[in-house]
């Protein structure tokens, strides 16, 4: 089956794009290149054994979309095309509603007109805002404590909406904990444009020596060590739990309808433990300094996964270890060296 990858180039899209190759899928990309290199095409190519199909271009352009879609008989959609960073969401509200929500509406018009009505969206742990308790389940109240959580929440609804507005539409709403980690070959991971918003490039930067030292935000949230807790989950395990949500889609699976379920290990990390777990990966050493707490952040946030295990046979299996590991391999591949086809 043809399954069609919106930001397909970037850090999660890539590592799925060779998951589903690899369970028998054809994956094709549609990426504007905005937040990811062209080179990572030629590394996939390395890693699947066969050309990639890509098609430069943006999700909110409808009639391309549809386009493709009709052209490629495309079975399903992943959507990941879109902005995911915390903080700039909170400088930059109008910029994540308008990429995020807006994308995604062009994109379900596309999808509409051409009669393919199957879709696997990327959301996200943020939806819980900030949960009264941990482990958390898909049954929370939602909330959001910023923009980027707040449009995450609104595509959620409006999928819904759409899904009882037409029965044909079948969803897999997959809410991401905390991706990290890169594939285990170190030919592509995640490479950010400028300064990393999101915790594992940064400490693997500081380790590599491209940064001097890794800020903490805030030590004095109710935590063990202060520092702020997280579910990181390890990318391949993320790529993994998009194949099976694509299979329970396209083939009866997980009731034959519609499904959220969360994408997480079900333990939590705090910050000063990813630091010394990947300073054990690396051999060297990552300085932090201590700062205040930033906008939008919670104290802990980690999954209760035990419905994606149920409903799609999933579960995460890789540790902090692995994914630090793997995270270091890659930062360390391209440091130094000519800029490599990476995956932002």
């Amino acid at each position: 089956m043809n399954i069609l990858l919106t930001g397909g180039a970037g850090y999660i899209g890539s590592h799925t794009f060779v998951a589903l190759a690899a369970a028998g899928f054809t994956p094709m990309i549609l990426d504007d290149f905005s937040n990811s290199s062209a080179d990572v095409l030629a590394r996939l190519e390395a890693l699947t054994g066969t050309p990639v199909l890509c098609e430069r271009g943006d999700v909110a352009d409808v009639a391309l979309v549809g386009a493709l879609i009709a052209q490629h008989t495309i079975a399903a959609v992943v959507h990941f095309a879109g902005f995911k960073a915390v903080g700039e969401s909170v400088a930059q509200p109008l910029k994540y509603y308008r990429n995020n929500v807006g994308g995604i509406i062009a994109l379900l018009q596309a999808m509409d007109a051409a009669n393919c009505r199957t879709l696997v969206f990327s959301s996200s742990a943020t939806v819980y805002g900030d949960p009264a308790s941990v482990p958390i389940t898909e049954d929370f109240a939602r909330s959001h404590t910023n923009p980027y959580g707040h449009g995450k929440l609104v595509c959620e609804d409006m999928l819904a909406a759409l899904g009882t507005s037409n029965k044909a539409w079948r969803f897999g709403v997959l809410r991401y904990f905390n991706p990290v980690g890169a594939h285990p070959s170190g030919l592509i991971g995640e490479d950010p444009a400028g300064v990393p918003n999101n915790l594992m490039p940064y400490v693997a930067q500081v380790a590599v020596g491209q940064r001097e030292f890794l800020n903490v935000w805030g030590n004095d949230y109710a935590t063990p060590d202060g520092t702020g807790v997280r579910d990181y989950i390890h990318v391949q395990d993320l790529a993994a739990g998009h194949v099976a949500a694509l299979q329970a889609l396209l083939h009866g699976g997980a009731g034959g309808g519609s499904f959220t379920v969360n994408l997480g290990t079900g333990k939590g990390h705090s910050v000063l433990e990813v630091v010394r777990a990947f300073e054990q990966a690396s051999g060297k050493k990552v300085p932090y300094r201590i700062g205040p707490r930033r906008a939008g952040d919670v104290a802990q946030c980690y999954a209760d996964a035990s419905l994606a295990a149920r409903l799609l046979g999933w579960r995460a299996t890789q540790t902090l270890p692995d994914m630090c590991r793997d995270a270091w391999r890659w930062q360390s591949r391209i440091h130094g060296s000519p800029r490599p086809a990476a995956s932002r």
